[in-house]
């Protein structure tokens, strides 16, 4: 399937809606597979099939940084405990990251397919990572020294290490659930009734597990059955534990996310999405927010104990810097560049480049923001017809090497609605 056709206009459309929590941060130009939080829950760190990940200020609720280094999806995402980052993906390669840096400080490779999940010890020092190549990668942060613990026969989904980082769970397409002793070992392993997708592990040392028969199970932390809840139809892809232990939000593939009272075995809330596939979910550190991700590309803000979505105090207060352009095609398809591109060289900075004085200018040449090496090379200048082609044929054809999202407008309507637009916007006509 091609996620990335057409994505511009979609995103657009969705962030457009006017209900509150949709659109709250609208900025990938694919499905958001993974998102984390930092410590302190001012940052989010989201990685998307569009093969980015995009760290975003959850005060402002504006993007930070674009990371543009995997080759293909990224499926996992981490905070470290010294305030780095760490993003996995299906290119097999783990990235760790210093917020503000244009490439990584180390890249660790070894797995020989898809990382699809990736998760930091409790003492900060290592990271484990799920692949389908059947193997779990235990890796040193110090000095990317790696193990390879062997024994699934299918996929391994998901990993997570216990509360005190003695062992690591495992679990995968085999029906397996493997609880490894850090220390050295054999594993113990668990033969649950269905695949498995996710894995948890909570403060108190009880594992959640996420099957692909929509169930959520628990276990014991030396892996005894204690029950089960079943939180949807469709194969549960994503799961998510409150700090505090207390909640555990389940995403589908069907677009269910079930809030889960762990002590109680029993759904609290099912959150009203729209039915497309929700791939990823974080809870705030105040245990009770919950963060989102859609087939759609947006990241949404809930209340996990009402169910309701949670708005934007930010934007209520502030104006919207496309209400001037109300009823204008060209504005609906830019909404989905807001969260990267300020129309105005007044509004605060944002991960991308403003756009104020776009067209004339040579790209890669405003003063005061970093680009891309290659892009400096590059002998474009911009005009509506350059902007055009840029989303007729994408950003990583037509400027190789940037680190804007991959997003495409097929319409030749769209486009030039688009370029339109910001021949008046950019330029102080309205």
């Amino acid at each position: 399937m091609n996620w990335l056709s057409n994505v511009c206009v979609v995103a657009a459309l969705w962030a457009f809606d006017a209900t509150p929590a949709q659109g709250q941060l609208a900025g990938h130009g694919g499905p958001v597979r993974a998102i984390a939080i930092s410590r302190d829950g001012n940052s989010a760190l989201s990685g998307s099939f569009d093969t980015s990940a995009i760290r975003w200020s959850l005060k402002t609720e504006s993007a930070e940084q674009v990371l543009r280094f995997h080759s293909d999806a990224v499926n996992a995402v981490v905070f470290l405990r010294d305030g780095r980052m760490a993003t996995a993906g299906a290119d097999a390669r783990i990235a760790i990251w210093t917020f503000g840096r244009e490439q990584p400080d180390q890249v660790f490779e070894g797995h020989q397919a898809p990382i699809v999940s990736l998760v930091v010890s409790p003492d900060g020092t290592r990271l484990a990572t799920a692949s389908w190549d059947h193997t779990v990668g235990v890796w040193s942060l110090a000095d990317g020294a790696s193990q390879v613990l062997k024994g699934h026969t299918q996929n391994v989904n998901g990993v997570a290490f216990s509360a005190g980082g003695q062992s690591l769970v495992s679990v995968g397409y085999d029906c397996e659930l493997r609880i490894w002793p850090m220390a050295a070992g054999t594993p113990d392993v668990v033969l649950l009734p269905s695949p498995l997708n996710a894995v948890a592990v909570a403060p108190d040392g009880e594992i959640i597990a996420g099957g692909g028969d929509g169930k959520i199970r628990f276990l014991t932390s030396n892996g005894n059955e204690t029950g089960e809840v079943p939180a949807g139809s469709t194969p549960i892809v994503a799961l998510a534990l409150s700090t505090d232990g207390t909640l555990i939000a389940a995403t589908g593939i069907g677009g269910t996310v079930s809030v889960i009272d762990r002590k109680a075995r029993s759904i609290v809330q099912a959150l009203a999405t729209q039915g497309a596939p929700v791939w990823s979910v974080a809870f705030l550190p105040d245990n009770s927010t919950l963060l989102t991700g859609g087939a759609d590309g947006v990241i949404r803000r809930w209340n996990a104990w009402t169910g309701d979505p949670i708005g934007s105090s930010l934007r209520a207060a502030q104006s919207d810097p496309l209400a001037p352009y109300a009823g204008d095609r060209g504005a609906l398809v830019f909404r989905a560049c807001v969260a990267c591109h300020t129309l105005s060289a007044e509004e605060p900075q944002r991960a991308g480049p403003t756009l104020d004085g776009l067209y004339g200018r040579r790209i890669a040449s405003l003063p005061g923001y970093r680009f891309s090496d290659a892009l400096t090379k590059m002998d474009i200048v911009w005009a509506p017809e350059t902007v055009a082609r840029l989303f007729e044929l994408g950003p990583n054809t037509y400027t190789p090497g940037t680190k804007m999202p991959e997003q495409r407008i097929g319409s030749v309507e769209d486009r030039k609605a688009l370029t339109d637009f910001l021949g008046r916007a950019t330029s102080g006509r309205r």
